[in-house]
């Protein structure tokens, strides 16, 4: 049986055998990978283009969602009952879309214009010749990743330390570590392998729990009756304003400027692959998504007043249902899956922010015409991996309060600065290497702006504001300035062979 002590839950020994199984696994993959990852930069940070369309569809649902689903989705549920069901809504659509319409150009583009990483996409797209672009981009991403990583490495901290009686700095250090080690050495084919196998242990314990769950409150009918006796409008995904509605809908607009999702896109072997992969990862996301709000729904049957949650914490519903209705091995399986939430978000941030050093400002900017051995390039990139996890690592430990405003605003930050020139690089002729400047600058700054003045704040999710604006003066300054001889040839390296 899980025990209880000092407020902190300590599991049997088979859940704890159950997740060290699981982290084995990692490392091992890890291990497998190091041969194929140590042959050349692009295998380290793209696999070489030649990823199956199952990793990929996975990887770049797993990637995206982070523990913010399992443990955020879930309280917002237990919280504000079915409307929470939109957020699910709105990141699902917008990805279906990209893979459908902005995936193949963008891999089609990066094959012909040989680009590994985003920063490469934007300045081939926009012959970057002086290497502004590059650096600006690198900025962005550097500061806004060491953010979302640090987030998912306090996550994780407190999920083992929580689950197994550890501090949460013990917990922190573990999780840092366990990354550390398969993405450092495995590069991009650990990071995708690891992360389809992290996927299923998330949808799987996503649909194992609530089942459970239902079923011991008798059935739906039982639930149903149970939280419109709690509140008649729990149950209505339509009880909430426009306003916030339309924020929940907009946190969907974050994923095209996040480029640990979009370099899942340039990653596939077979551009013509990507329309299947659509349908499996838009499934994904529903089965995944539908699971959080069902155990959001559930949970509150179980745990009617949020004084019951260890320290009446909604986002701790999750593990704490699990705690009631599983067995232990079953359970080191829930710890493992919030474990995987976390670090298949991390391992692909830390190789999109080492790849921005090391590609974008060491290779392409302070070695722009030399030679540089691709030996020599992976152990940098091995080696800024290593320096990004101590920094994200000590900001983490610094900043442990901050860990759910880190996500939001990296998720939101990047969203807005990136995806709006991204989109209209992809798909107007007239975009122009100012104009993306300009858009870039922009929603960084509306952004950080909006979410420090409490006044907007509370009106609106910064992302929305931040990406029409970042579209809006992207559109304008492009219009206002030549765009590039060769717009013609480089739009031609998009469409279909």
């Amino acid at each position: 049986m899980q025990e209880s002590v000092g407020g902190q839950l300590v599991v049997d020994g088979p859940a704890v055998w159950a997740f060290a199984g699981y982290l084995v696994t990692l490392v091992l993959i890890g291990a497998y990978s190091v041969r194929f990852s140590s042959s050349g930069i692009g295998n380290f940070f793209v696999g070489g283009r030649k990823m199956h369309r199952l990793v990929v569809a996975l990887s770049a649902v797993v990637s995206g969602r982070s523990a913010w689903l399992l443990l955020g989705v879930t309280g917002m549920a237990y919280s504000m009952g079915a409307s929470a069901l939109w957020v699910v809504v709105g990141y699902t659509v917008v990805e279906f879309f990209l893979f459908l319409y902005f995936a193949g150009r963008l891999r089609r583009f990066s094959e012909a214009y040989d680009c590994i990483t985003v920063p490469d996409f934007f300045a081939a797209r926009f012959g970057d010749d002086d290497g502004r672009l590059r650096i600006v981009l690198a900025v962005v991403l550097i500061v806004f990743m060491t953010s979302y990583v640090s987030a998912q490495f306090v996550g994780g901290g407190k999920a083992i330390g929580a689950s197994f009686g550890l501090g949460s700095g013990t917990g922190i250090l573990i999780t840092a570590l366990i990354v550390l080690l398969y993405t450092m050495v495995g590069g991009f084919l650990a990071v995708s392998l690891t992360d389809t196998i992290q996927g299923i242990f998330m949808i799987s314990a996503l649909l194992l729990l609530p089942l459970v769950a239902i079923h011991g409150a008798g059935g739906w009918g039982g639930v149903a009756g149970e939280l419109a006796a709690y509140q008649a409008t729990f149950l209505d995904p339509l009880a909430l304003g426009f306003g916030a509605l339309l924020g929940m809908v907009g946190i969907g607009l974050g994923a095209p400027g996040n480029p640990h999702i979009l370099v899942r896109y340039i990653s596939i072997k077979d551009p013509a692959d990507l329309k299947w992969a659509a349908y499996v990862a838009t499934f994904w996301n529903v089965a995944m998504g539908g699971g959080a709000i069902l155990i959001g729904l559930a949970g509150r049957v179980y745990f009617p007043d949020v004084g019951l949650l260890p320290e009446a914490d909604t986002e701790n519903l999750y593990p704490s249902l699990a705690r009631e209705l599983l067995h232990p091995v079953l359970f080191g399986m829930i710890v493992a899956s919030i474990f995987a939430a976390i670090m298949s978000t991390a391992d692909s941030q830390l190789l999109v922010a080492a790849s921005s050093v090391v590609r974008d400002v060491y290779e392409k900017v302070l070695r722009r015409g030399e030679e540089v051995s691709e030996r020599w390039l992976v152990f940098l990139s091995r080696a800024m991996v290593a320096v990004l996890v101590v920094a994200a690592l000590v900001l983490g430990l610094l900043a442990e309060d901050l860990v759910f405003w880190l996500v939001l605003f990296a998720w939101a930050g990047l969203g807005a600065a990136l995806g709006p020139p991204a989109i209209l690089a992809l798909y107007w002729k007239g975009t122009t290497r100012a104009g993306v400047l300009a858009g870039i600058v922009v929603g960084t700054v509306t952004t950080v702006v909006w979410y420090f003045t409490p006044a907007l704040r509370e009106r609106m999710y910064e992302l929305i504001p931040a990406f029409l604006l970042g579209l809006l003066v992207t559109w304008l300054v492009s219009l206002a300035t030549q765009r590039p001889a060769e717009v013609e040839e480089r739009f031609r390296g998009m469409k279909e062979g």
